[in-house]
């Protein structure tokens, strides 16, 4: 029996005592052990577990999923909240003062380590772009169509609904990873970056897990199951990190039926030798870098024959995050890239801001993301 399931029994059995009380306060207080010992006992019932679909996925493995899941791959899950306590604001420790129990082979810079030597930053908000590779989608937002499908035919396609729907159900119906796991970002805003720091560390506290932790908080907030893989793809090898985090995620997915939703989570890199731009926007007065949504286009070659119906979700979601925080978001990139998307039709990468962002408004800008899935799910449940 999952925690949320005894939690809500435990929650019935309260409203059951607090009733009870103007009309046997003394009998009930010795009732009270009973019922808890039966709700404990309740939780430690063993019914069975369901046998999940079978899914089929294109990557090898020598290891069974659950061998996997036992063993090699790091795992947050979380199976959402009562009801009762939801929606509520979810209060995050600002990223700078987090401290890491294994910052791992590559730390963060501490702050006496911190130089101001590098290109400098431009601090910009990116709006409405033009030319011919850009459409506006109807309901906010825009798309940078890469490829050689035209415009018309992709708005038609930006129309349509995600080709999947989400249950009212305490079991893990999204997935979040990060195959560049160690991408890093600036400690605060400043002038210049520094040139002895890569922009990578492998302390979960001041990297992408510590984003995917934002929108993990906010979906579980609103009860939505979540699995976050937070295993290293990317060091000390960044060459094979796609291949490596597939072999992550594909036995989660496998173990997990019920995900509908699978999204890589990265930070982009917009700089040159003169400058990098920390893109950004104020948002309920706080600064929250802007995202960009990839969508991964197949010519034939990739093996995506359902890249379409990703695209249809890029399209909803990006819609719901300029309905819910006007100028959060760079346009959809659709391209021909494969990215993992061939996995579920709710697959996409998400650049959350760049390295010349601060850590705060990444962090916010991952709690900004929690929220507006949270608007969209009540929108598309069954």
């Amino acid at each position: 029996m999952t925690r949320f399931k005894r939690r809500k029994i435990a929650g019935t059995v309260k409203c059951i005592a607090l009733m009870l009380v103007p009309f046997c306060t003394a009998g009930l207080a010795k009732c009270i052990p009973v019922i808890k010992s039966a709700v404990d006992r309740m939780g430690n019932i063993s019914v069975g577990e369901k046998q999940p679909e079978k899914n089929s996925y294109s990557v090898q493995h020598e290891n069974s999923p659950k061998d996997l899941l036992d063993s090699k791959i790091i795992l947050s899950e979380g199976y959402g909240a009562e009801a009762e306590d939801f929606p509520y604001e979810v209060d995050l420790q600002n990223p700078l003062d987090m401290v890491s129990d294994n910052p791992g082979d590559k730390p963060y810079p501490q702050e006496n380590e911190w130089s101001g030597n590098g290109v400098p930053i431009v601090r910009t908000t990116y709006g409405e772009y033009s030319g011919t590779t850009y459409f506006n989608l109807a309901d906010g937002g825009q798309v940078n169509n890469k490829t050689s499908l035209s415009n018309e035919k992709l708005i038609e396609e930006s129309r349509k609904l995600p080709d999947f729907t989400l249950s009212d159900t305490d079991e893990p119906q999204v997935l979040i990873y990060h195959t560049h796991t160690t991408e890093s970002f600036e400690p605060y805003v400043r002038d210049n970056l520094d040139a002895n720091f890569n922009y990578r560390t492998t302390d979960e506290t001041k990297n992408m897990i510590m984003v995917g932790n934002a929108i993990q908080a906010e979906l579980e907030s609103h009860g939505i199951g979540v699995i976050h893989v937070t295993e290293v793809h990317d060091y000390p090898s960044y060459n094979g990190s796609y291949s490596r985090s597939r072999e992550s995620i594909v036995p989660v997915l496998e173990q997990y039926p019920t995900i509908k939703i699978a999204l890589d989570i990265h930070r982009d890199a917009i700089s040159n030798s003169e400058f990098a731009a920390q893109p950004y926007v104020e948002i309920d007065g706080k600064e929250a870098a802007q995202i960009m949504i990839i969508s991964g286009c197949d010519d034939g070659t990739l093996g995506m024959p359902d890249y379409i119906k990703n695209f249809h979700f890029a399209c909803t979601l990006q819609q719901q995050f300029e309905n819910d925080y006007a100028g959060f978001t760079r346009p959809i990139l659709f391209d021909y890239r494969h990215y993992n998307q061939d996995l579920t039709t709710g697959s996409l990468l998400i650049e959350v801001g760049s390295h010349g962002n601060t850590l705060e408004q990444v962090q916010y800008s991952g709690q900004l993301i929690g929220r507006s899935l949270c608007n969209l799910f009540d929108k598309i449940k069954e």
